[in-house]
Parts: C-alpha cells; structure tokens; sequence
C-alpha cells in the first residue's frame, strides 16, 4: 500500500469513462459548446447560432422568453440531460462543501457504489476536476467518475472551484488543495482510501492536476481553504489531459488564440497580460516546479496530448513531459496524432488511461510508457 504522502491525484477533466463514445469530443463540455456555437461572441445565443438540428428547441431551452439563450440556460439543459445520478449502481452526494462555507462553487460531489458501505474495505478515490479556461465549467459533469464508481473498484469525486470571474491565481488551486485535504479527512467516514487518491483534468483541469502533482507541498499554494488545513494535499499520480503548462510559452508554439493578450484565459487567471506579470505567470506553470525539488516529492504523470491541439499547444506537454523524466519523475506522453482540443481522443487513449489507473490504483501489473496513436483510435 503507498504512503500517505503520495495520495494519487488524478484530475478526470475530458473523459467520458461510461460513455460509449469514450473520449471522443468531450473536449471543454458544455461550455465550450455555447462559445463555438456564439459566432458574433456577445455572450448569448440567438436561434439561427444552433445548429440546424438544435434549432427546434430554443423555446425551451430558452426558459425566460427573452429570444436569447444565456450560457445559464444552456448548462441548465446540459446538468439535466447529463445526470450521473442516473447511473446505475451509483449513490451520488452532491455538494458537499469542502471549503466550511455555502459557496456553490468550493463544493464536490461524492459517488460511491451503491453496494459499498463504509465498513468495509475502503475504496481507491478518483477525482475530477473540469477545464474550461478556468472561466467556465462545472463540477457536475461526474459521469466520468460516476462509470467508474458503478465499476465497483473506486469511489468518484468531482471538484468545483473558483472561476476567475471570481478570484484569481492561486485561488484555483488552492480550492482543489483544499478537496483533496477533505478527501483525507472524511475518508473513514464515507470508506476511502486516504492513500490512493487519483485526479484526472482536461485543459484548464488538466493544469490543475498537474499543479496538484508537482506541488503536492509548496509554501504559499496550499492556501488556508477548509477546516483541514493540517492535512497533506500531496498526490500519487496525475493523469493530465492536453493542459498548460508554461504559460509564458504558449504563443511562441503555436495557437489560434493569443494567450498574451490581457483577455486570454491564464491572463484572466492571474490578474494580468502574463507578460507583463512573468513572476506570477510562472507561479501558476506546472513546468517551473519541477527542476528544483526531489522527484520523489513529484507524482508519477500520464500526459495525453493531441498533435494538433489549436487551443493548448502539442509542444506544452512534450516540454513539460522531457522535464518530468530528466528530473527522474516517472511520466509517460500520450501523443494523438491529428487530435485537436479534446476531439478525435478514441478508445485506445480510454484503454490506457483505465489500465494507468489499475496500475496505480489497484496495483496492476505493467507499466505505462509513451505512445503515439492517430485520432479516432
């Protein structure tokens, strides 16, 4: 059994786990559907920015009849067609708040076979935390963690955190900190397995979990969110899916967006244009934790990366990944050739990621190492 202090974190951000469709087209979720769907980019969705087969229901996804959809609408519509309490064999708490306050957004829900009791032997734990530009998303995509929970192997948590509308850099993490902490301290209580952890992020959560790997005991990112501040937050292993991870660096490899700009998503995250703030920008990258600790204090990292990403740059993760093992940290790079940002992710990348998690987890034999595979597969 692992220590304590290497609890897996692995961040589920972009895969869909009971879903036939695996990972495919998962991507941001809901939110990053209503921004590629507002093509003139004034926050609200008229009937003719559907798509045509989408169009016959705007008078009832457009509850207040006011001839737009809101983005509140549309995820309205998308937490009700995407209901993991609806999987069978799944007992969901939902929002339990792991911060000691009523914030919606420092809350998780907690998926639990619905055979389990908490007598008996603890469950592994697999946390996700959502991407979404650290500006949208939800916790309550769980569908993710509530396949795995119906498995009956693991126990399933989601994790909601602060948006930058909200707080800035290091607010984010220090909210995921802080529900991994709760994990820990509630463990006996619900049957988990304070000592293997995993968290699963995608994009936005995939930074998160990497964060979360590399810096499982950094002075001034642990934050003082919850009662359980005297817990350990650090983590087994990640499972990164296409995140940032040196944001000073993300023009200079290629992006349709210019993440420079005072506007971009990590410029939102940190309170400023990141070059103009080149401290902070590399207090929230990933890669700038690496080189000066132990890499025993690191997680091991499964990183997956599509070839082709227009969002988050490919070379993000192969940088971040090259750091990790010349730091003597086991990693294992996923290339997807031809794959974008959460699109043409097939059933191999599925498979890998479910035999990581064994390995970790439930202590399976083999081992995880680079691949390459072409979209779709």
């Amino acid at each position: 059994m692992k220590s304590a202090s290497s609890i897996v974190a692995i961040c589920i951000g972009a895969v869909a786990l009971a879903s036939p469709q695996g990972l495919v087209g998962e991507g941001e979720g809901p939110a990053k559907q209503f921004n590629g769907w507002d093509q003139n980019g004034d926050g609200q969705l008229v009937k003719n920015e559907l798509p045509p087969a989408l169009q016959k229901n705007f008078t009832r996804v457009d509850g207040n009849g006011d001839g737009f959809i809101s983005i509140d609408e549309h995820l309205a519509v998308k937490r009700k067609s995407r209901n993991p309490s609806q999987i069978e064999g799944v007992r969901n708490l939902s929002d339990l708040s792991y911060a000691a306050n009523e914030n919606p957004r420092q809350k998780l829900d907690l998926y639990l076979p619905d055979s389990h009791s908490a007598e008996e032997k603890a469950l592994p734990v697999v946390c996700w935390i959502h991407g979404g530009g650290w500006r949208n998303g939800e916790k309550t995509n769980g569908q993710r963690i509530a396949g795995l929970a119906a498995s009956g192997k693991y126990a399933g948590v989601s994790i909601g955190y602060r948006l930058t509308g909200e707080a800035q850099w290091p607010a984010q993490i220090h909210d995921c900190k802080a529900a991994i902490r709760w994990i820990r301290s509630h463990a006996e209580e619900y049957g988990l397995d304070s000592e293997r952890i995993a968290v699963w992020g995608s994009s936005a959560g995939g930074h998160l979990v990497a964060m979360l790997g590399v810096a499982g005991v950094e002075e001034g990112l642990e934050g003082d969110v919850g009662s359980d501040t005297e817990l350990s937050s650090a983590v087994t292993c990640v499972v990164d899916f296409y995140g940032p991870t040196d944001l000073l660096r993300m023009n200079e490899q290629g992006s349709t967006m210019d993440h420079d700009a005072t506007d971009s998503p990590e410029s939102l995250l940190i309170g400023g244009a990141i070059q103009d703030h080149p401290g902070k920008a590399q207090g929230a990258s990933p890669i700038s934790y690496v080189s000066d600790r132990a890499a025993t204090s690191i997680a091991p990292m499964l990183v997956v990366h599509g070839t082709e990403d227009p969002l988050v740059p490919y070379q993000q993760s192969v940088d971040f990944h090259e750091a990790l093992v010349e730091a003597g940290v086991s990693s294992a790079l996923v290339s997807v050739a031809g794959a974008g940002h959460g699109k043409g992710f097939g059933p191999k990348v599925q498979a890998i990621v479910l035999k990581y998690l064994a390995q970790q987890l439930l202590s399976e034999d083999g081992e995880t190492v680079d691949q390459s595979l072409r979209a779709g597969e």
